[in-house]
């Protein structure tokens, strides 16, 4: 499917669950399984229909905005960081559940500790390569779950699953999490994102059904 018929086909999915009424829980659910879920053993890959190939020795990462020390760190420099795994379940917002993934590379704190952000910073907004964006509010990255991913079950994360390296934030919908990712800018303001501004919802909790403004 092209670009441009899988933007479409997601605007008018959200658009017909609006138009049934569809609004986000007043209270979130306790289940693993969010409500809404089914789970997979497989992994599905949405994405915009592009997936750059990106030679590791082009890669870079910015991280800048409201910070103290902006930082651009080539891949060698973000691999010398300090690394982390984690295991965690993945929900995408087209309503399947993967549990149980390992994920490993650099937690989001050890970055936010590197930039320093102000204390005006209260969003970050995540590009990738693909042209991608999406914007989470800072409180939700600070978890120590989120990490900005380069092995997933103990391989290096494929191309077609956003490597070389890709957002992981396990607490809310997957579309939060760019693959390909290139930048992390901290902002005073929200700016939204690139399926933010189609409908799709600011925060995007599983477990409240935000999956749609």
């Amino acid at each position: 499917m092209s670009k441009e018929r899988y933007i479409e086909a997601k605007q008018k999915w959200a658009e017909k669950q609006l138009a049934k009424g569809f609004k986000p829980r007043d209270t979130a659910a306790t289940d693993r399984l969010p409500p809404g879920q089914k789970l997979t053993t497989g992994f599905p890959v949405l994405d915009l229909g592009v997936q750059p190939e990106i030679p590791l020795a082009e890669w870079k990462l910015s991280v800048d905005g409201l910070v103290e020390k902006p930082a651009g760190l080539s891949w060698d420099q973000f691999n010398d960081l300090p690394q982390v795994s984690d295991l965690s379940d993945f929900h995408c917002v087209t309503t399947w559940s993967k549990y149980d993934c390992q994920w490993s590379g650099v937690a989001f704190t050890t970055l936010f500790e590197l930039v320093q952000p102000k204390p005006e910073a209260k969003f970050v907004y995540f590009t990738g390569y693909d042209g991608y964006s999406t914007n989470v509010p800072l409180a939700n990255c600070l978890d120590d779950d989120v990490l900005i991913a380069t092995h997933f079950g103990g391989e290096p994360v494929s191309r077609e699953h956003g490597g070389p390296a890709r957002v992981i934030i396990p607490k809310l919908y997957a579309w939060k999490g760019a693959k390909f990712v290139k930048g992390i800018t901290f902002l005073a303001e929200d700016r939204l994102g690139f399926w933010e501004v189609r409908g799709y919802h600011n925060v995007g909790d599983p477990w409240k059904e935000e999956r749609y403004a």
